[in-house]
């Protein structure tokens, strides 16, 4: 008989050390003109949002001129209006803090990283130029990169104007067995709040089930769903493990950014 090899898996990589974010330290280097924008990134279920109106509140009150922050939103889906319940809004949680770049193109529309640049820049400009501290916020790692790095498209194309050049990172981290319990519990909690009618809507206004699906995640397998293709169960069990895949990706993507030298103060959300 021949023995089998096996090629053991490598132990998941260690996550970052927590800092205490200074955020004193923050404002003060914002007025100094050593950062323009204050980036919030992670992984999905690590409580970006709910980290970022907080961070917002407390610089607020530490402006010395009255300033306020605004929140710019880096979520390649969160762009599209009426995809509110899958694509994990959480309009409520901004209450009063003014944000951008969600809820402004229609669905079944292509989308493309060109146009967000473009968006954001805008956007970007306007909240400077009223004064207010920008913040941006999400969990797309190519829109983030977009937005703060210049991101040049294709070989010899010019370098965007009017972004960010002095971002200040911040990661919200949060535990492999946490991040997974979250991404469970936010699954049934949005089934529960009417995920499926929200994409049956979309359907039967006429967004294609192409288009639908491009968007992946909840609206590839919801749709797939809807239309008889797979029944309930085997929907909620693949989109369950598909959001745990692209949790890990999106945290494979921070940590390769940091790999090119960009510094993510990782901090552990309240």
């Amino acid at each position: 008989m021949t023995k089998k090899s096996f090629i053991p898996i490598p132990p998941p990589a260690e996550l970052p050390d927590p800092e205490t974010i200074d955020v004193a330290g923050i404002v003060a280097a914002y007025l100094a003109g050593r950062i323009d924008i204050i980036c919030v990134v992670g992984p999905t279920a690590s409580g970006k949002t709910r980290y970022a109106v907080a961070l917002a509140r407390e610089i607020d009150a530490l402006m010395p001129d009255g300033r306020r922050c605004e929140i710019l939103s880096a979520d390649s889906r969160q762009v599209y209006r009426d995809m509110t319940i899958g694509t994990g809004k959480d309009l409520c949680e901004y209450e009063d803090i003014p944000y951008h770049l969600i809820d402004i193109v229609e669905p079944g529309v292509v989308y493309n990283i060109w146009e967000y640049q473009r968006d954001f820049a805008a956007a970007y400009r306007d909240v400077r130029s009223r004064g207010a501290v920008p913040i941006l916020c999400g969990g797309s790692g190519l829109y983030v990169e977009t937005a703060t790095c210049a991101y040049e498209f294709g070989k010899g194309a010019p370098r965007a104007e009017g972004l960010p050049e002095k971002p200040y990172y911040i990661g919200t981290l949060v535990s492999r067995e946490e991040r997974r319990a979250r991404i469970d519990r936010r699954l049934d909690e949005r089934l529960e709040e009417g995920m499926v009618d929200e994409i049956r809507a979309l359907l039967e206004r006429g967004v294609s089930a192409d288009s639908l699906i491009h968007y992946d995640l909840e609206y590839k397998f919801v749709t797939q769903y809807v239309l008889g293709e797979i029944s309930y169960d085997y929907m909620k069990e693949r989109l369950r493990i598909a959001i745990h895949q692209f949790a890990k990706r999106q945290m494979t993507w921070f940590r390769g950014m940091e790999r090119s030298g960009i510094t993510i103060h990782w901090t552990l959300p309240d």
